[in-house]
């Protein structure tokens, strides 16, 4: 499109790789036994990925500035590897894939084609792994980076030259996809001669070469006459460059090999008007659940220590530090917050002409799979809700979407209607947050053996900073500062929701908890339920102090996003030399006051002397704050619940227990 890939984030899903939490009783969610060889597998496959995603990027020269990472049952045999890239462009400058101008030279740039990657998407992505799926490896597409960075640069100098008029890359499906897809966006038809194609391999058939997915290539169109102008940039970067085809009129795609037609068919019938596929829809039978199934609460009065340091210490807790330290998360010196630093990446932006910095970008993706398969449409709102309250949390605005949505076999009419209640869940949440779906894509057929992923709805938000000197990170400042929790319940109801409950509502929804599956081996219930008109109150508020003189303290609000109960009591004394006394005054059952998931809340930090003007930006924006406790210097970190001691332990244990857990999870034998 002309833009420069200027960040890239990774969401990730594998399966466990330590017994903690692991061994879950939920077999109504279709999770097994886990045994020593399929933990050392999950260990392997999870070395394996953050291997080449660091390989990878590295060389390519692109920041990986964030993500996110889970660990459950089901992506044992079936790992995600989501990836979202962050590209920028002026406006004017942008170029489409629209073959216009009849007659004008189609030419092929980048590596090869070669036979890695055929049918990697008609069959790979169109198939669930059985015992046979070994036999598939050679689907699998050979990437190059070093190759890709020089395509990068070329193809962006060649677009400089405006003799550029339309680029596609040859992603799923390779040159079928661009040159159809290309052909029919530009009301046009399109001819290729496959002799001409560059080939790494003898005796490939037509077949092979309009199917193979062989990385680091391109498709584009230019001006007739200008095509010297083209061939010369790629030369220059030392890439294969060649005419192989032409835009032509009547709508039809053909496709030539030695001499004779190998293939006709009109381009925009093959390219929009696919089979529709009206899948049956059914939702799964109800899942029946007593008290006896859901998480009992302790006695009050019970000492939390070592269940909080179990928590943290828990791979979907722990830092994640073993994995961004093998990436470049900081080449072209853009990053102003990476991995960890910040609830969401930050990069700023230049002006390409001054280099002048104002403005900034952040990200964050989420998404929680579990709650997905306990409720998929509330899942989902969920993962909207907190990529945006993350990118909140770091001082930006959220200003748009896209997604990646990670199925089963949509041959199943139970992973259809999971789909379908996620995507109504998705469309909701942004609809109230005001943030559009730009795009994204779908994953179907993430199964093995017949057993379907959780539903896997992973949302990437963008927000936008202003003022790149109000960037707002996770660690505590300043010793002697308040700490506040933010709660984006409107006034109206939070006696209500601050009253006693149920404890059997308490124990359903929190049996869906991160500290349920980690402590109880229990995963049930409900996901929280969810309000985004609280949400939406609780990001303006987030946005509101960034921009208020409070941003200009440099304390940052951090984000109690769900499955990070370390957000709210842990996290701040973990990235910083300081600690915390906390006091709460909960009426709820005590695990559920330290470890519930509720969303829409916010745990920020702030001078004594600025603490009434952000009580008075929260009461602005309809938001409650009470203060809860201090940043404290020393070792001793202590949260009380009514004048009780219920988690005590020196800060430093808790730090070390949190940034090492993963990486000796990870090495263990």
């Amino acid at each position: 499109m002309g833009a420069r890939p200027i960040a890239v984030l990774d969401s990730l899903r594998f399966g466990p790789i330590s017994s903690v939490g692991a061994q879950h009783a939920a077999p109504r969610l279709g999770n097994q036994p886990l045994d020593s060889a399929t933990l050392a597998a999950n260990r392997r496959i999870l070395d394996g990925v953050i291997r080449g995603i660091g390989g990878y990027g590295n060389c390519f020269g692109v920041p990986t500035v964030g993500g996110d990472v889970a660990f459950e049952p089901c992506y044992s045999q079936n790992p995600l590897v989501n990836a979202l890239a962050l590209g920028i462009a002026r406006k004017e400058d942008l170029f489409f894939a629209k073959a216009k101008g009849a007659g004008n030279p189609v030419i092929y740039v980048g590596a090869k084609t070669g036979r890695d990657g055929i049918h990697g998407a008609s069959l790979l992505a169109s198939a669930q792994f059985t015992e046979q799926s070994r036999q598939k490896r050679p689907n699998v597409q050979v990437g190059d980076p070093f190759m890709e960075k020089l395509l990068l640069e070329a193809c962006l100098e060649a677009m400089q030259t405006g003799a550029v008029v339309a680029i596609q890359d040859m992603g799923a499906a390779g040159l079928t996809c661009s040159t159809v897809e290309m052909a029919s966006r530009g009301g046009t038809g399109i001819e290729i001669d496959l002799e001409k194609v560059p080939q790494r391999e003898t005796g490939m058939t037509p077949y092979e070469i309009m199917l193979s997915e062989s990385q680091e290539r391109m498709l584009l169109v230019a001006e007739k006459g200008r095509e010297q102008e083209v061939l010369g940039v790629f030369k220059k970067w030392g890439l294969d460059a060649v005419v192989v085809g032409r835009v032509t009129e009547g709508g039809l795609a053909r496709i030539k090999n030695h001499g004779s037609v190998a293939a006709e068919i009109p381009a925009h019938p093959l390219a929009e008007e696919g089979p529709v596929y009206n899948r049956p829809i059914a939702a799964p039978a109800p899942r029946v659940e007593s008290e006896r199934d859901w998480f009992r609460f302790a006695p009050e009065g019970t000492n939390l220590t070592q269940n909080f340091l179990k928590l943290l210490a828990s791979p979907a807790i722990a830092s994640k530090r073993w994995i961004t330290e093998q990436y470049d998360t900081s080449v072209r010196t853009n990053t102003l917050a990476g991995p960890g630093a910040s609830d969401a990446a930050v990069v700023r932006i230049k002006d390409p002409k001054t280099n002048e910095v104002k403005r900034a970008l952040a990200l964050s993706t989420d998404g929680n799979g579990r709650w997905c398969q306990l409720n998929p449409r509330v899942g989902a709102m969920h993962a909207v809700a907190e990529a945006a309250r993350n990118v909140a949390a770091s001082g930006a605005r959220p200003i748009a979407a896209t997604n990646c949505l990670n199925f089963g076999s949509p041959e199943k009419p139970e992973v259809m209607w999971q789909f379908s209640e996620a995507i109504d869940g998705i469309a909701d949440a942004c609809t109230a947050l005001g943030t559009p779906i730009t795009g994204g894509n779908v994953s179907f057929y993430n199964e093995t053996l017949g057993k379907s992923i959780y539903p896997t709805p992973v949302i990437g938000m963008l927000g936008i900073l202003d003022d790149v000197s109000r960037v707002l990170k996770i660690a505590f400042r300043n010793s002697g500062d308040l700490i506040v929790l933010l709660d984006g319940s409107s006034f109206a109801s939070l006696a209500t929701r601050h009253a006693p409950r149920a404890t059997s509502d308490s124990a359903r929804e929190f049996s869906s908890s991160e500290y349920s599956k980690t402590i109880a081996a229990i995963v049930a219930g409900e996901p929280p339920s969810i309000d985004l008109a609280d949400e939406k109150r609780l990001i303006d508020c987030l946005v509101a102090l960034a921009e208020s003189c409070f941003a200009s303290l440099g304390n940052p609000p951090n984000d109690c996003h769900p499955e990070s109960p370390r957000s709210s009591r842990g996290e701040g004394p973990a990235f910083s030399s300081l600690s915390a006394a906390v006091h709460l005054d909960d009426n709820s059952p005590l695990e559920f006051s330290l470890f519930g998931e509720r969303g829409a809340r916010a745990i920020v930090s702030v001078s004594r002397e600025s603490l009434a003007a952000v009580l008075a930006i929260a009461r602005q924006y309809g938001v409650a704050a009470r203060e809860i406790g201090k940043v404290t210097r020393g070792d001793a970190f202590c949260i009380e619940l009514k004048g009780r001691a219920v988690i005590e332990f020196p800060v430093s244990s808790l730090r070390d227990a949190w940034a090492n857990s993963l990486e000796r999870a990870v090495t263990s034998r």
